[in-house]
């Protein structure tokens, strides 16, 4: 960003897109809209292109009637519509610094300040353009996570099956759900074997078995049985429509916010007005040449301009978006950067942000008697799963693969939905499943292959005699340890650990990271209500997630944080950051850098307040030329924005760094 940018504006809220990151399956379709669709983009732009044509002209020396219209079509372009705005708030008595700073560029052309007034309007149409662009992506995000669910399901009646629109489904219907097909309502199971990828309502890695009497959940991807469901929910009250409005009430709660904000815009441009007015009537009706009088109420008008006060905040924060930026983290706009700084309490997701969200083979253990090593055991099952499409398959060929072994073919595969594969191995059967399979494919007493230590655990069987087991779990990021102390650390407090996944997985995480208030199988609605409580004791809430799922707390919490690698598209529009890389020791270092923006801010705010002070003072008091007076303000933004861009520098960045100390348990 040219320095020239910080020299003038009431008002930049700079707002960054997020970068887009490949979502998984279950995400959200993206509507995106694009950016020269919003008219404020477009008379932006217009404005801006007609402003740096000029300037090119003015620079060069060239006669005032070739760049003179220029300049006058940067006013108008980027202009009317503030201006209007303006208006029609002074018709229902209200005053912004949007118009008073229209004002402020206008009078800067009456008395010969073109260039400066040409460049305030370029700055203000820019900041609306984006500021419509991230409510319309953030509308977009809303409207693409109602795709989750399937328009249309097939309802089973008397006089055979039938296709129909969701929306006109009512409690009671039958639906027959096929392999593959996305699940059309909330309801129960009646009939039927499957396993049902529920990722983006309750967070949960790995598929779950559904058989009769288990719940289901609308939007979420049936496995490889069919099944029929009874539905229980009305379509518009499914947990997926749910979530839509846990996220814009949420996001209606920070509003009193920006109506104080509002509030202190209002106040100040008045007060600026009629001080103006009384800097230029007051000697005037005491005798004082007009000329003089109106140079002297420019000069207050200029110098007592809220832009370097409101600048004082910008340079700092947009470093520090910058600097995070080239480290993986994307910060949205600079007040999501601020807000940052002000966490004193951590709620962590788990699957997909404290750990990888991808099962791993974690124990492999031969019964005795079987006269199997454990490489033995992996390789046949490995050899039975290869077939497989299932992810607890896939992460058994994978290590396998990592061990070098040999993974010999197999014929004669079968998956039996929710209950596991087999496959002639060799002379022997092999068979890769859960534990005490009811449907008596596999034998219900396995011993030691009991779930412990929120792991999964599959017996293997070779021609239906237990050989051994092979416990699965979802890997802990390397550096969640080291983030979760330092996170400890920084706040006074360590993380509250908010997962959808079952207590025994939770516990597991827990001990791994050294957390100790542990909230298991919460639905969106749990999450929220957990953040809600923290933050009704007082406390501003950090919330870092991912899923379609942690949405709604993501919006809820003071600031919200998302995993961007594989997090979705809602989850990545409604936090204030976007952790691109998976870096998950990312997390403390921006909180670090935050809060030393905060300081800087801090310190600019004592710069510019002094120098406003010392101006006006100069004004009122003595005889302000307006060359030095426009000098003088624009030399105390400059400072406070080089005093800001400290933070561009690696070491900043590093200071907040967390050092890598490997995992515990």
């Amino acid at each position: 960003m040219s320095l020239h940018v910080f020299l003038y504006g009431a008002r930049v809220s700079t707002t960054l897109t997020p970068v887009r990151v490949p979502s998984p399956a279950q995400s959200a379709p993206s509507r995106r809209t694009r950016v020269l669709a919003l008219p404020e983009a477009r008379w932006a732009l217009a404005s801006t292109v007609a402003f740096l044509l000029a300037f090119a002209l003015d620079l060069g020396g060239l006669p005032w009637w070739l760049y003179g219209p220029l300049y006058a079509l940067a006013y108008a372009t980027g202009g009317w519509e503030p201006a209007l705005e303006g208006l029609r708030a002074l018709r229902e008595r209200t005053l912004d610094v949007d118009l008073l700073m229209i004002g402020a560029a206008l009078g800067a052309a009456a008395i010969g300040q073109v260039l400066d007034g040409a460049l305030l309007i370029v700055i203000f149409a820019t900041s609306g353009a984006l500021e419509a662009l991230a409510t319309a992506r953030t509308a977009d995000s809303v409207r693409g996570l109602l795709d989750l669910a399937p328009t249309t399901a097939t309802r089973v009646t008397e006089n055979g099956e039938e296709t129909v629109p969701t929306g006109e489904l009512v409690v009671g219907d039958i639906l027959l759900i096929r392999p593959g097909e996305r699940i059309g309502a909330d309801g129960r199971v009646l009939d039927g074997a499957s396993e049902a990828d529920q990722a983006t309502i309750t967070g949960e890695p790995l598929p779950v078995t559904k058989r009769p009497g288990d719940e289901v959940f609308a939007g979420t991807l049936n496995g490889t049985g069919a099944l029929r469901v009874r539905v229980e929910r009305d379509p518009a009250d499914s947990v997926i429509a749910r979530i839509v409005t846990l996220v814009e009430e949420a996001s209606r709660t920070k509003a009193p916010t920006q109506l104080f904000i509002e509030k202190v815009e209002q106040r100040y441009a008045v007060g600026i007005v009629i001080a103006t007015l009384a800097v230029f009537g007051v000697p005037l009706a005491f005798g004082a040449e007009l000329t003089d009088a109106l140079l002297r109420a420019m000069t207050f008008m200029i110098v007592a301009s809220p832009c370097a006060v409101v600048l004082a905040t910008m340079p700092p924060l947009l470093s520090a978006i910058a600097n995070a930026g080239r480290h993986g983290v994307l910060v949205k706009s600079a007040v999501a950067m601020e807000r940052l700084g002000e966490v004193d309490a951590v709620a962590l997701d788990k699957t997909g942000t404290l750990t990888e969200g991808a099962p791993e083979v974690s124990a492999v253990r031969p019964l005795p008697g079987s006269g199997l090593t454990p490489d033995d055991l992996l390789a046949l099952a490995a050899a039975a799963e290869h077939p497989s499409e299932h992810p607890l398959g896939r992460a058994v060929v994978r290590a396998a693969k990592e061990r070098g072994l040999r993974i010999a073919d197999a014929r004669d595969f079968t998956a039996v939905p929710g209950s596991g594969v087999t496959a002639m191995v060799g002379r022997r059967v092999i068979g890769v499943g859960r534990p005490g399979d009811p449907s008596g494919l596999l034998p219900r007493d396995t011993g030691p292959g009991r779930p412990e230590d929120g792991a999964t655990v599959v017996l293997v069987t070779g021609d239906g005699v237990p050989l051994g087991t092979l416990a699965l779990t979802d890997r802990l990021r390397p550096q969640a340890p080291a983030a979760t102390a330092e996170l400890t650390t920084l706040t006074g407090t360590a993380p509250v650990l908010l997962t959808g996944d079952n207590a025994r997985a939770a516990a597991r995480v827990a001990e791994a990271t050294g957390l100790v208030d542990v909230r298991a199988d919460l639905l969106p609605e749990g999450k929220v209500d957990a953040v809600r409580e923290l933050q009704d004791a007082g406390r501003k809430v950090l919330f870092v997630g991912d899923g379609v799922n942690d949405a709604p707390a993501l919006a809820a919490a003071h600031s919200g944080i998302a995993m961007g690698r594989a997090g979705a598209d809602l989850a990545l529009e409604t936090a204030d950051a976007v952790v691109v890389r998976d870096e998950l020791a990312t997390v403390p270092a921006v909180v670090r850098l935050s809060r030393a923006a905060r300081r800087l801010v801090l310190q600019n705010l004592v710069i510019a307040g002094a120098f406003i002070t010392g101006l006006v003072l100069w004004d009122l008091l003595g005889h302000l030329p307006l060359p030095l007076g426009v000098a003088g303000h624009e030399g105390s933004t400059v400072l406070v924005g080089l005093n800001g861009l400290r933070l561009l520098r690696a070491s900043a960045w590093r200071q907040g760094q967390v050092p890598f100390r490997g995992t515990r348990g």
